[in-house]
């Protein structure tokens, strides 16, 4: 869908420290306060991982699939893709807590509630013109930008390192 924002990640930035985490978590907290999250009742939960891999630590979300395999293995219709925004959401009064999206998600990215197994994914932060865990990201390793503008963004950086190559005679 032309003109749809995306999440995208930049490897390069990430240092781990993990704030995109909390900021999710606190989003999808009832009073949206970070000391007031950390004593709700009902732990709130994040919707995207900083794991390690080869000494780096790289940020993984939800990459809203064209053909979702979350959606596809509910069963109940509680995973589904919304019409209007092609995101795919989650209605948490249908779930009946099979798991199976998360045997299905080929990122991992289906968790659960802590006090159930009521699964939680990304939706994107629909209240906020930014999802959380793009605001706060201190390195910019999470931009959220038109998959066009991004694609643009990172030939213009090979052609730059490029032409500079050879002006230097290295190309």
């Amino acid at each position: 869908m032309p003109g749809t924002k995306e999440i995208f990640i930049r490897i390069d930035r990430c240092v781990g420290c993990h704030t995109c985490e909390i900021a999710c978590a606190v989003e999808h907290s009832a009073g949206k306060q970070l000391l007031a999250a950390i004593s709700e009742p009902v732990k709130p939960r994040k919707r995207l991982y900083v794991e390690a891999a080869q000494n780096l630590a790289v940020p993984v979300l939800c990459r809203h699939c064209e053909s979702a395999p979350c959606v596809a293995a509910c069963p109940t219709g509680a995973t589904y893709r919304d019409e209007s925004s092609q995101l795919v959401l989650q209605d948490h009064r249908k779930c009946i807590g099979c798991l199976l999206c998360v045997q299905a998600c080929p990122f991992g990215m289906m968790g659960r509630r802590a006090e159930s197994r009521v699964t939680v994914k990304c939706d994107r932060c629909p209240e906020r013109e930014r999802p959380a865990c793009v605001d706060a990201c201190p390195t910019h390793a999470l931009v959220y930008v038109d998959p066009d503008v991004y694609g643009k963004t990172k030939r213009l950086a090979v052609v730059e390192a490029l032409a500079g190559d050879y002006l230097r005679g290295e190309a």
